[in-house]
Order: C-alpha cells, then structure tokens, then sequence
C-alpha cells in the first residue's frame, strides 16, 4: 500500500514539473571498491554484478582500513581476515538524494547504510553493495566512503568518518533489540530534530531522544538510551553540515518505512488523500 502511495506521488511531481537535462559530467559516472581478497573469478563477477563499465575506476580496499574503522567498535573476529566487501557508487543530479541497495548484506541495512553516510556527509548518490558470500556488512562503509571522496573530489575528516563507522554498528546493535526498522527510524528522527534545533546540553539531548523512541512506540533500556546519548552528543561536537543531513534525510524519508507510521507520516497520508479525492471530485463535475 505504502509503495503505491509513493509511486502514485511521484508520477504527480513527474507530470506537475518540467523536465531538466543536468549539465555535471559527473552525473552518471560510477567508482567501484573492491576487497583486497577477493579472487580474480570473484572480482570478474562481481563488476558483472554491479553492471560496470570495462573502463570503470576500482579502488582497492584493504582489511587493514577495515580494521582501522572498526576496530573500536565490534569484535575484530566480526570483521575477520580478510576484505572482500564491495560497492558500486553512482554518482546522481544534485539535489536527488542518496539510494542504497545491497546483496549478500545479512546484519547491516539498507537504512542503516543510509543514515551513517548522511552522517559522513556523502550525498546525492546511488550506492549498491554486495559481496560473494553473505557477510555482516560492517566493512563496506569503508569503501564506499572512500570512494565517494575520489568520485566528490572531497576529503571527509578522519573523526566523521570514525563517527559514521560508530554510527552504524550502535544502530546494527540496537536493531538485534528493538528491531532494525525501529532502530533505523530512530536514528533518523532523532536527527532531524538535531537538524531543526540543536539541543543545548547533554539533557535537552536525552529527552529528544526519548520523545522520538516515544513517538515510534519503542521502549529503550537505561544503557540503550545512555549509549544514544553519547553517540549523538559525540556527533553533535563534530563539524557536521546538519542542514545537508537534514536535507539528505527529507529526500530519503520513503526509505524509514516506520516514518509513515509517526504523526509526520500519517499528516502527509491524509494530505495526500484529500488532494487525490480532489482530482477525482473534478473529474466528476467535468463530466456531470
């Protein structure tokens, strides 16, 4: 119902703007990231996989940078030995968002992928992730960070980057308690009221957080809400662009399947049923 809705919405915005033609030559060009490890059959068939050119750029990413990212915050055994995580990144026309789509990912989301790389401050982009065998997906982010700073011609500061890694194994960790669409949803309201008015101290933060964990029906233990809190006051003292994380968040929000269920959502359902019954209350009179 839901796809529906928004497939119906976008055919309206398709009809109701003019069509532009984007003069970046960068639209449209891909950067691949391929583990270190993977066979030279794997690599063959994983470029196959994500349709890229013969003529692609490919960077090559180590289990060392994996380490180097991960280390702090999930066991190294999660992250193991060897790298073979790959991307795919296309980069998109200004100001369409960001898109993820993954194959083979069995811990990480799509949203999960989504929210740590608004943090990083990657926007505009379709990224695509997989691997030969099902794996955790805690590695990934590493390339494709490391790909869009090639593909942005932009060096993301080491701490943000750090901060986007942290992010997105705390939210992994929260969705095995709370359920992944949960805690994916979360993370994003809580980020886009951080992005309206930033809190002014460690309290207004928590209380954010609780109202948000409130409107989305899901009950925090005092160590889920307390490890909340230090991850996005950590995130609040880095120099991160909130009013593009805000902007990113808005372009994805069809993505965070439990905002429809907020207040938010339900507002922009109703709206969108007047509007349609509108229309067809039209058509009638036309022909009546």
């Amino acid at each position: 119902m839901m796809k529906k809705i928004f497939c119906i919405l976008a055919a309206v915005c398709i009809f109701a703007m003019p069509f532009t033609v984007s003069a970046d030559l960068a639209e449209g060009d891909m950067i691949v990231t391929l583990g270190e490890n993977l066979s030279d059959v794997q690599k063959e068939a994983l470029l196959k996989e994500m349709g890229a050119p013969g003529d692609v750029q490919v960077v090559t990413v180590s289990n060392k940078e994996e380490h180097q990212y991960l280390g702090k915050y999930v066991p190294k055994a999660m992250i193991g030995t060897r790298a073979i995580s790959s991307s795919a990144i296309t980069m998109k026309k200004k100001d369409t968002g960001l898109t993820v789509t993954t194959k083979n990912i069995t811990w990480v989301t799509d949203e999960m992928y989504l929210n740590a790389l608004m943090t990083a401050g990657v926007k505009d982009a379709s990224i695509y992730i997989t691997a030969p065998v099902a794996v955790s997906g805690t590695a990934a982010l590493t390339g494709i960070i490391k790909a869009y700073e090639i593909s942005a011609d932009e060096t993301i500061p080491e701490e943000i980057k750090q901060a986007a890694n942290q992010e997105m194994v705390e939210t992994a960790k929260l969705g095995d308690s709370i359920g992944k669409e949960n805690a994916s949803a979360l993370i994003a309201k809580v980020k886009e009221e951080i992005a309206k008015e930033k809190p002014k101290d460690e309290e207004e933060l928590k209380a954010l957080i609780q109202q948000q964990a409130k409107e989305l029906k899901v009950d925090l233990t005092s160590e889920e809400l307390q490890s909340l809190t230090a991850l996005f006051k950590k995130l609040q003292d880095l120099n991160i662009d909130w009013g593009q994380v805000g902007d990113q968040l808005n372009m994805a929000k069809d993505k965070f399947s439990k905002f429809l269920d907020s207040e938010e959502g339900k507002g922009i359902l109703a709206n969108l049923k007047k509007f349609f019954k509108s229309i067809a209350d039209a058509i009638r009179s036309f022909f009546e």
